[in-house]
């Protein structure tokens, strides 16, 4: 008797503008592999004026889901049935989840970095300082927050920006975060356990571009991290590096947020060992 069999794959995409320097295809690619699935993650650059008919693409197309990322992390809100806790706290949306016909808009960027952070330190008491006030510090800021990090010092070059962040931040978690402003060289402060950057400076092709901190104020007893996944060892920690500091990379955090993303569309556990591999051959060609 013939068998049947399908030609047809499931589709999960990534939205975002410019994108053609996101390796998230890569590694996702390869879990789905790794998983026997017939599943494809497509790279597909939307300008912000074409978002909303992307979207409607997506649920036409019957996309399983999809990240969202830069510039599209909040305007995406509007066009999605719903949002999850997290989603609803951060105000930005990285995942998406196709479910019964609805969108559900999920934020697996903080969730991500914790785990990955969480491998190497426990965040319970510690004071942060976290570089930034976009989208990814958001997520960030609340899940690190939420595991009870004991205090955390936003600091910004836009101080209303900063300002808006900071506020919105002690509503939830109130009396727990200060704001600092960035002028030129940021000292380190002495009191400082974790230095995060959450900013796209040294991100590829501008790998060469430093964050403007003061390169004295590093400490061997600090850990510096970096959720920039392309270069992995970014002008930053290559300086926090020289100063004996415990560092962290981006492939952590994006791994981790690819586990967590496959997990709500498939309904299954993919490898991370196999992602980063994936990620690591990449860039070292």
């Amino acid at each position: 008797m013939p068998t049947t069999r399908s030609f047809q794959s499931e589709l999960c995409s990534l939205f975002g503008y410019p994108v053609a320097e996101n390796p998230t295809q890569v590694m996702i690619e390869a879990a789905f592999r790794d998983l026997g699935l017939d599943w494809r993650y497509l790279t597909i650059e939307v300008q912000p004026n074409h978002l909303e008919n992307a979207v409607r693409g997506f649920r036409a197309m019957g996309f399983r889901g999809g990240n969202c990322t830069l510039p599209h992390k909040v305007a995406v809100i509007p066009f999605l049935d719903e949002l999850t806790p997290a989603a609803r706290d951060i105000g930005a949306v990285n995942c998406i989840m196709a479910h019964e016909n609805r969108l559900i808009g999920e934020n697996t960027d903080g969730k991500g970095f914790l785990q990955s952070v969480q491998a190497i330190d426990t965040p319970t008491d510690k004071r942060v300082t976290l570089l930034g006030a976009g989208g990814a510090a958001r997520a960030i800021a609340v899940e690190l927050l939420r595991a009870r990090v004991g205090h955390l010092t936003l600091v910004n070059r836009s101080v209303e920006r900063g300002q808006a962040l900071a506020e919105h931040l002690n509503r939830l978690f109130p009396n727990r975060v200060t704001l600092e402003s960035w002028n030129g060289d940021y000292p380190i402060p002495a009191d400082c356990q974790w230095l995060i950057n959450s900013t796209s400076i040294g991100l590829f092709p501008n790998v060469s571009e430093r964050v403007p901190v003061v390169r004295d104020s590093f400490r061997p007893d600090l850990l510096v991290c970096d959720v920039i996944p392309n270069p992995p060892m970014t002008a930053f920690l290559t300086e926090a590096t020289a100063a004996g500091c415990r560092t962290l990379d981006g492939l952590g955090m994006l791994v981790n947020q690819g586990v967590i993303g496959i997990k709500c569309w498939t309904g299954r556990d993919a490898n991370p060992e196999v992602m980063r591999a994936a990620l690591e051959r990449v860039f070292s060609e």
